[in-house]
């Protein structure tokens, strides 16, 4: 016999059926299911004292030791459930085993919230054909019903990547597929248990609940009301083609005036009138690695670090105009020639007027919202990458105490240095930098609302009134 699976995994939630698919499993002989093995409140099954010669402390100090033990038996399939709120220590150790199955189990979300309630509502979590369903209602809790899908679909959404960055597959099941014979018989078979003829359901389990929804939900016309405020097709998403970005961390700068600022400058935003200020408290020192800066935080006790935003607008005219003052021609160029950016030759460059500036920069606009778009074979620059990109960027090493608005850096600035124990009246502001008057036009901010939907959405930027 050929078994390409020395165990498996079933990714699985409360209440999805996963017991009827262990119970159908373990009465194969040379195949066992160890329950809910990384529940942190219990050991594979209610009242279970050890799990392969574990007990619950040994499991608690050493996980990935009974997670070996689950994976290894001679010619023989072991495996175990594993939902999204258990020990999160050994999810990436199962992802990276290719020799554990995959096997995805979902049931319609809002079901399995009902069924959930209900049984905790009855602590009746199983049910055999001689036992009596306890008939109840529950009441549908929004905020509730929210929280938990959005914590399955964000585990949903991990399993998925993982599979996909390692190039794995995954057997999918639904919950109305487990009384079915013949899919269990393929399921089997993928698993490399090709020696079975039939793979007949356990039948020591019936359904709990087989009413109608509105039998079982006490307030059924309202949850109906919320459920239709949601929108399950993404219809509102704005899409997102923008490379991520990265921490960039040797792009900050720290001083050490007061308890210490750490300014994690997005480029394109007001970066010079902000470390001038910084420079007029204190020493200033950069090019830090992420250990460095490490090292200058524990030193820094008390410390502030802070990022400041720029009007779409704006920063994409700082971006415009870095690219007439480039010294690679070649970009220039090439807008000229693919991008629809009608620039003049470069020595009529600074010899615009007015009305040229505006027209361009709104052909510039157009070029930004194809390139964020994925449009281009430009990579995405710093300097007019969405700000929420830059964010969330800096996230993956530390988001900044503060986010700062250009437009109110005076009032915010106080704020911050009287946090750090600077003097607050005595701190002063950075320089402000003047721009042109046409960047109030509304096709200009049409344009940039339609480069930047992201960060307007993110940030609640404005047009002009």
């Amino acid at each position: 016999m050929t078994q390409p699976f020395r165990s498996f995994v079933i990714f699985a939630e409360m209440r999805t059926g996963s017991n009827l698919l262990e119970a159908t499993m373990n009465k194969i002989k040379r195949v066992t299911c160890f329950g809910e093995a990384f529940n942190p409140y219990l050991l594979g099954w209610p009242d279970t004292d050890t799990l392969r010669g574990m007990t619950a402390e040994e499991r608690e100090s050493d996980p990935h030791k009974l997670l070996g033990l689950l994976m290894d038996k001679p010619d023989h399939l072991l495996g175990f459930r594993y939902f999204h709120d258990h020990d999160p220590r050994v999810f990436d150790a199962i992802m990276a085993e290719r020799s554990c199955a995959k096997i995805i189990l979902t049931r319609n979300p809002l079901e399995s919230y009902v069924s959930t309630k209900l049984a905790l509502e009855t602590n009746q979590w199983k049910l055999n054909e001689a036992e009596t369903p306890i008939s109840t209602k529950i009441c549908f809790v929004w905020q509730e019903f929210r929280e938990q899908l959005g914590a399955i679909e964000e585990f949903r959404a991990r399993v998925q990547h993982g599979l996909q960055v390692s190039g794995q597959s995954a057997f999918w099941l639904s919950y109305d597929d487990l009384r079915n014979g013949e899919i269990m018989k393929g399921m089997m078979h993928w698993l490399g248990r090709t020696d079975l003829e039939k793979v007949p359901p356990a039948n020591d389990q019936v359904p709990q609940n087989p009413r109608e929804m509105a039998e079982k939900v006490s307030n059924f016309s309202e949850m109906q009301t919320q459920l239709t405020a949601m929108d399950p097709f993404a219809l509102g998403r704005i899409p997102n083609f923008e490379s991520s970005r990265g921490p960039a961390v040797p792009s900050f700068f720290a001083s050490e005036a007061g308890a210490g600022l750490v300014f994690m400058p997005v480029g394109g935003g007001p970066t010079d009138p902000v470390l001038e200020w910084l420079r007029n408290l204190g020493p200033l020192k950069g090019d830090f690695t992420q250990n460095s800066l490490r090292q200058w935080k524990r030193g820094h006790p008390g410390h502030r670090s802070f990022a400041v935003l720029r009007h779409p607008v704006r920063r994409a005219w700082a971006a415009f105009e870095q690219l007439l003052g480039t010294k690679d021609p070649a970009l220039r160029q090439l807008m000229r020639e693919t991008h629809r950016v009608g620039l003049p030759a470069d020595p009529e460059l600074w010899q615009m007027d007015v009305q040229q500036s505006h027209a361009l920069f709104i052909d510039f606009l157009g070029f930004l919202k194809r390139n964020l778009n994925g449009q281009t074979r430009l990579p995405t620059h710093p300097v007019w990458a969405s700000q929420s990109e830059i964010l969330a960027g800096f996230s993956r090493f530390s988001s900044p105490d503060a986010v700062l608005r250009e437009d109110r850096l005076d009032q915010d600035l106080a704020w911050l240095s009287a946090t750090a124990g600077l003097d607050a009246d005595a701190v002063g502001a950075p320089a402000v930098e003047t721009f042109p008057d046409f960047l109030a036009d509304p096709k200009v901010h049409q344009a940039a609302r339609s480069a930047y939907p992201r960060d307007y959405v993110a940030f609640g930027f404005t047009d002009p009134s």
